[in-house]
């Protein structure tokens, strides 16, 4: 998502194959990502010569949680930290009062964060991970 956002445009699609390479990512798998993100709404998907995939709305609009249901769900904000089937306030596993507040400030964390932030944090190279072509 942040290479998309670096890279398309309202007039410019990116290809899956240069995502592909560029992040060095499997083409199939990569494929099923994109479809899901697609499908959940936050890329558009064009065929033909200049197809590819853009941000279906603004970066500053898109978060990271909307990115995290979209792949994984969000189950990993309401499980257990240590894996329990049966841990929640009344019946809390050994690490629950500490791990509760930390789980949420990180889900507070993603919801907050926008695509539109991360990619000006490349872009001014304070990101250690360089998703640019250049």
């Amino acid at each position: 998502m942040i290479y998309i956002a670096l890279h398309s445009s309202d007039n410019k699609n990116i290809d899956l194959g240069q995502i592909a390479e560029k992040q060095e990512i499997p083409k199939h798998f990569l494929s099923k990502i994109l479809q899901m993100l697609v499908k959940n709404g936050l890329l558009r998907s064009m065929k033909g010569p200049t197809g590819g995939f853009s941000l279906s709305r603004p970066a500053d609009e898109l978060t990271l949680i909307e990115v995290i249901d979209a792949i994984d769900g969000l189950d990993v904000f309401t499980q257990c930290g240590i894996g329990f089937k049966k841990c929640d306030d009344n019946h809390p596993c050994p690490i629950h009062n500490d791990y509760k507040p930390v789980r949420n400030k990180i889900r507070e964390l993603f919801e907050n964060k926008t695509l539109l932030e991360l990619t000006e944090d490349v872009e001014r190279g304070e990101s250690f991970v360089n998703l640019t072509s250049k």
